[in-house]
């Protein structure tokens, strides 16, 4: 029987009335016991802005115990998809950002959509990028104190996106990320060729980083943290037993458990105290 947690605020008590549901105020969240985890809940509970997690014995007892933690960077720890903001240099980001969208969807295929939009991206500077590193690139809510949290506890923390290196090098370095994995831009005098260099990360790709990294630290699906926002995430997802969504798209939602909506990644701390 799955365990209903609700970060306490005035939206979840207001839920609660309406489908007359009894919790026990634990601290920071509200708690119940419910027969199963119900698909309506999840939808009504993103419509509102909440912040909840489903607990069963796939999640760990609390946040403390989390050995490994494998994030997604773009639209999940990160509020931007870096390689839409590229294409902007172009003028090229609706045409970019709708290929985007469908692939995290799960419409398009990753690899293909991945190569079309990179395709576009030739000929811009690489010099640019480097300014909108610095200028559009902002964490999402709560995804500095998370990681500081979780590295203090001595959790391995590995970042991995089907973005590139360029950005995930600089954001990896600056919220002291143990290792990074993404795609490599190819460059030729100072410019995007609009081709990748290496085997590209993908959905694949990023299961197999998560299972490696498990491997070496020994640590056990229980003891796994892993966060995603699109249709590449889910197999690496399916690998933890806490798998967290910030502001998570329709087809995530049913595989993740803990979900916030309104302050950010670090709802696990409080939800998982």
């Amino acid at each position: 029987m799955p365990q209903l947690r609700l970060l306490a605020a005035p939206a979840a008590h207001q839920w609660l009335a309406r489908h007359s549901l009894a919790a026990h105020p634990q601290g920071t969240y509200l708690s119940l016991a419910l027969p199963e985890r119900r698909a309506e809940f999840d939808r009504e509970l993103c419509a509102i802005g909440a912040d909840w997690a489903w607990i069963d014995e796939d999640v760990a007892p609390n946040w403390r115990a989390l050995r490994l933690f494998v994030t997604d960077m773009d639209s999940t720890l990160i509020a931007i998809e870096c390689i839409d903001e590229i294409a902007d240099l172009a003028g090229l980001k609706p045409e970019v950002a709708r290929i985007t969208e469908a692939a995290m969807q799960g419409e398009l295929d990753f690899r293909e959509a991945l190569h079309a939009r990179v395709a576009l991206l030739a000929g811009i500077p690489v010099a640019r990028l480097e300014a909108l590193y610095r200028e559009r690139v902002r964490l999402n809510p709560g995804a500095a104190r998370l990681v500081a949290a979780l590295k203090a506890n001595d959790c391995y923390c590995v970042l991995v996106s089907g973005g590139f290196t360029f950005f995930t090098e600089r954001l990896a370095r600056e919220l002291g990320f143990d290792e990074q994995h993404a795609n490599v831009l190819e460059t030729k005098d100072g410019l995007l060729t609009g081709r990748l260099v290496g085997p590209v990360i993908d959905a694949a790709a990023k299961a197999g980083i998560l299972r490696a990294a498990a491997a070496r630290l020994g640590a056990t699906r229980r003891e796994i943290l892993a966060a995603g926002d699109g249709a590449n995430d889910l197999a690496m997802l399916a690998l933890a037993g806490t798998r967290l969504a910030w502001r998570p798209k329709p087809r995530i939602l049913p595989h993740v458990n803990v979900i916030s909506m309104m302050q950010g990644l670090d709802t696990v701390l409080e939800l998982l105290p």
